[in-house]
């Protein structure tokens, strides 16, 4: 009997011991996981986890785990995917060309009630042209974490060689071309050109600021669209302009060159002078060590016009944890979460003060010409909110993509690109 009690105190002091050797976890905050999913590159990536980790220092009950799906492509379709699972992201980055779909199906949880009960955030603080990209039905979506617009980066170490002056903030079309044409060399005399004046992705979003420029328009009615408007004669001239390019004045690599190397990494490696891009680049550009760079605006048509890029933060429908979801979101939209992302220089801050702020106009920073991003702001304008506008976009991208490159004639590309869109215009 002894024997036994003693084996049976043993046991239990051992477990006594264990217990108390055990982490109390009496007084551990819960944690509520939140997901958060973006697409880019890796400087676009390091940025987003540097919010993250100062948001779970700041909020320590809720954790957030970000995920990165490189290429806009593979992004959409596992966002896509996940919302037919029944398995969204709690919260996701997307731009506002591409949220619609989302939106129309009543995925995405409107943000307004939010808003209005925020300590932090005002309506008031942010750009009004970002609010209403994301303005479905006369609800906010999704808040607005950065705006851009497209503008002319250029190489000014080749500027320099080819004896030419830096663009200035009024030069027009045909300065432009003249420009690029004295920059587009064969430099060692094989027949090859070498060095090309002007990149541009062969896309409407880039040939719109010219269509808008020219007095022109995308669709026939901006508000109510029901067809696109490209054929009519002033889209028409300016799509003509911008498909000359590379058709007429060669000053843009052709399909083959840029098939065996993108512009952007002719422009990185110091062999295209200009490139037409957002402010998306920099933080790669940052990195460039072998010459000098700046931007300068889009050159003028008849009017001054430019295009919209921004992404929001867009919280899920389904989403179990809004709530905590809201509170990320409206950390990373505060002055010092902007902030945060702005030093990466890979955005322009969607709030006001902040964009008009030395953390954003560092003229120490490349670009030192930043300020001609904020300089286009009212002159921005957007693609219509419509829930089958990626499908519209992807149908004249297509089309315009082989004007571009001289595979078929111009207005055959308008015609097939008005047929192919008439579909998702009815829907």
């Amino acid at each position: 009997m002894i024997r036994i009690v003693g084996v049976l105190g043993i046991a239990l002091l051992l477990s006594a011991a264990c217990v108390a050797l055990e982490p109390s976890s009496a007084h551990a905050p819960e944690q509520t996981l939140v997901t958060f999913l973006i697409s880019g590159d890796p400087a676009d990536e390091e940025a987003y986890r540097t919010l993250v980790e100062h948001f779970m220092a700041e909020v320590p009950e809720i954790r957030v785990d970000l995920l990165n799906i490189p290429g806009q492509g593979d992004f959409r379709r596992r966002l896509t995917a996940d919302f037919a699972a029944g398995t969204p992201p709690d919260i996701f980055l997307i731009n506002y060309r591409r949220y619609g779909p989302f939106a129309a199906r009543d995925a995405i949880a409107p943000i307004d009630a939010f808003l209005a009960q925020s300590d932090v955030l005002r309506r008031e603080d942010f750009y009004p042209q970002a609010l209403a990209a994301f303005t479905w039905r006369g609800e906010l979506m999704c808040m607005p974490q950065n705006m851009s617009s497209p503008v002319i980066y250029y190489n000014k170490d080749l500027f320099d060689a080819a004896g030419l002056s830096y663009p200035t903030n009024d030069w027009r079309w045909d300065d432009f071309v003249t420009v690029a044409q004295m920059l587009t060399r064969d430099l060692n005399g094989d027949g090859e050109i070498d060095q090309y004046g002007f990149g541009v992705e062969a896309a409407l979003v880039r040939a719109a600021p010219f269509i808008w420029m020219n007095g022109g328009e995308i669709v026939d009615d901006p508000a109510a669209p029901t067809a696109l408007a490209l054929a009519e004669p002033a889209s028409r001239e300016a799509l003509a302009w911008f498909v000359d390019l590379q058709n007429a004045h060669r000053v843009v690599p052709d399909a083959v060159a840029e098939a065996a190397e993108s512009s952007l990494s002719r422009f990185l490696n110091g062999r295209l002078a200009m490139l037409m891009e957002s402010r998306r680049v920099v933080p790669e550009f940052r990195r460039i060590e072998t010459f000098d760079w700046d931007a300068a605006p889009l050159p003028q048509g008849k009017e001054r016009a430019s295009i919209l890029h921004s992404d929001a933060f867009c919280i899920a429908a389904a989403s179990p944890h809004r709530e905590a979801a809201w509170r990320f979101v409206e950390f990373a939209n505060t002055r010092a979460g902007q902030t945060i992302l702005a030093r990466s220089g890979r955005t322009i801050p969607s709030r006001i003060d902040l964009a008009q702020d030395p953390v954003f106009l560092d003229a120490q920073a490349r670009p030192h010409n930043s300020r001609i991003f904020l300089d286009a702001i009212p002159t921005l304008r957007a693609f219509p909110a419509l829930a089958t506008w990626a499908d519209i976009e992807g149908a004249v991208d297509a089309e315009l993509k082989q004007a571009f490159y001289g595979q078929i004639a111009l207005d055959d590309a308008i015609a097939a690109a008005t047929m192919r869109s008439a579909e998702f215009f009815s829907r």
